[in-house]
């Protein structure tokens, strides 16, 4: 069965509104460049098409296949208490009352980087909403999500659509970071093809 993605996604982006980052903010400004640099030498997401984004990951999956089965890394811990609050701003459109987040993360693009045209491909990418909590820009950097071109503002809670195609760049002369996260509804039933999948997967 080919997975298909969850129907409650986005297919271009969904603005959430605006939640309160100035903690979160004024830590990870004041984070120093050797921290940016161990923790994206230790990161668990590694592909080209990020370029020279750096990562600092909170949390992520254990299993490509299964975004029901997730780990706290080794910062999570320290930046709980700044964290969860902007989480839980952020999420609150969706109303789920046992909401879960497989994996959360700062992602640090640095002036001119850029993040090449990909999907996410993997089937944990297909069912958690993807969202993005910008935390430091400019107005030069664009993003496209469902063929269409955004900048998003500071502090502004938006879904994107992952599973199209998607790229970044960032023509601007400063940093931009935003803390990225996927949320789903536990209580939600699992589609048809995620028992399938992991069963072959367990099987080899």
């Amino acid at each position: 069965m080919r997975p298909s993605p969850n129907p409650r996604k986005t297919t271009g982006i969904r603005a959430l509104g605006k939640v309160e980052i100035a903690p979160l903010r004024a830590a990870v400004l004041a984070l120093p460049e050797a921290v940016w640099d161990a923790e994206n030498a230790r990161k668990p997401n590694r592909f080209d098409v990020l370029g020279q984004t750096r990562h600092i990951v909170f949390r992520f999956i254990a299993d490509a296949r299964d975004w029901r089965g997730s780990y706290d890394c080794p910062p999570w811990a320290g930046w709980r208490a700044l964290l969860e609050p902007v989480l839980a701003q952020a999420v609150r459109p969706y109303g789920y009352a046992r909401g879960q987040f497989p994996r959360v993360m700062l992602a640090r693009m640095p002036a001119g980087g850029v993040i090449h045209p990909h999907t996410d491909a993997n089937p944990a990418a297909l069912w958690p909403h993807k969202i993005h909590v910008p935390l430091l820009t400019n107005a030069a950097v664009v993003c496209s999500f469902g063929g269409v071109q955004h900048h998003f503002a500071e502090g502004a809670a938006v879904e994107v659509d992952n599973i199209g195609p998607h790229w970044v760049h960032n023509r601007g002369e400063t940093d931009r970071i935003h803390l990225i996260f996927e949320y789903f509804d536990a209580d939600q039933p699992d589609p048809a093809w995620r028992a399938p999948l992991l069963a072959q997967g367990a099987a080899r």
